[in-house]
């Protein structure tokens, strides 16, 4: 893994919160305060450290309609300001940025700014159509921009993403031997369809066998109630269930954070949810 998300990836499974920013300068529904916007981003990751995340990844959730390609430059200036704050904000945490709708570039070069130290990209490798249109993967486009910039950060890569169809007919776990070997991913991500929605547990188990000791991270709908599901997985990524009264849109609640990351800390160890099993 040449060192790559070590910082993410420990015995614990790994929570990662995610702060989604309003919207940013030049998105439609931009209210035009961007130090309210840096404030409540600062203010939700804050709250997910001290509820136990153990990593906090920005995404410019709030502007939508997203870019299908590269982001205007309003777009990084805008997400490189709350990356920094984030960083300020949780000390030794490891901060990611996921630039949407795939914008992976972007990204790296706001981690080379920041000193983040994780990217998520939604289309990495295969092609999806969306609904920004068709998107293709640039794994080695990627890769070498890592190499060339940043080469410390840790690509965590979605398979079959959300609010997307895949083109082709390759299965979910062909997908994810795809991505980590020939894509050259550190982590390959699950979701549902949409926006905190999970992924199947079948879909689960299927890419944790066909991955073996690969980083597998469930992407959406994780909650405490529902904590079997991370079974098989290295953790997850979580942003709407973390949140006051379950509602996208309100701030990140600490005890939901505490919550699930006890839950989290209840499941059995990960070397033993890798057993025949599963």
């Amino acid at each position: 893994m040449s060192g790559h998300g070590d910082d993410l990836f420990r015995p614990a499974r790994t929570l990662i919160g995610v702060c989604h920013l309003a919207p940013l300068p030049g998105a439609p529904r931009h209210g035009g305060e961007m130090g309210r916007v840096i404030e409540e981003a600062v203010e939700d990751a804050r709250t997910l450290a001290e509820g136990g995340a153990q990593a906090v990844i920005v995404e410019n959730f709030g502007d939508a309609p997203f870019h299908a390609g590269a982001v205007p430059p309003e777009t990084v200036a805008g997400l490189t300001l709350a990356v920094h704050a984030v960083r300020e904000a949780v000390g030794a945490l490891p901060v990611g940025v996921n630039v949407l709708r795939n914008d992976v570039r972007a990204a790296l070069g706001i981690c080379a700014a920041t000193g983040a130290s994780f990217v998520r990209v939604n289309v990495h490798t295969g092609a999806a159509t969306t609904d920004q249109g068709l998107i293709a993967g640039r794994a080695a486009e990627t890769l070498r921009e890592r190499a060339r910039l940043c080469p410390q950060v840790a690509i965590l890569a979605d398979v079959h993403v959300k609010h997307a169809t895949p083109l082709g007919t390759e299965s979910i776990e062909d997908a994810a031997r795809e991505t980590l070997g020939r894509g050259l991913a550190d982590a390959v991500i699950l979701t549902g369809s949409a926006t905190g929605c999970a992924p199947s547990s079948e879909d689960l188990m299927r890419v944790r066998r066909a991955i073996g000791d690969g980083r597998l991270l469930v992407g959406a709908g994780v909650r405490a109630e529902d904590i079997a599901l991370l079974h098989g997985a290295d953790g997850a990524i979580v942003g709407t269930s973390l949140k006051r009264d379950g509602r996208i849109e309100g701030p990140v609640d600490p005890e939901r954070v505490r919550r699930l990351r006890a839950a989290m800390d209840g499941l059995p160890s990960r070397s033993a949810d890798r057993g025949d099993d599963l």
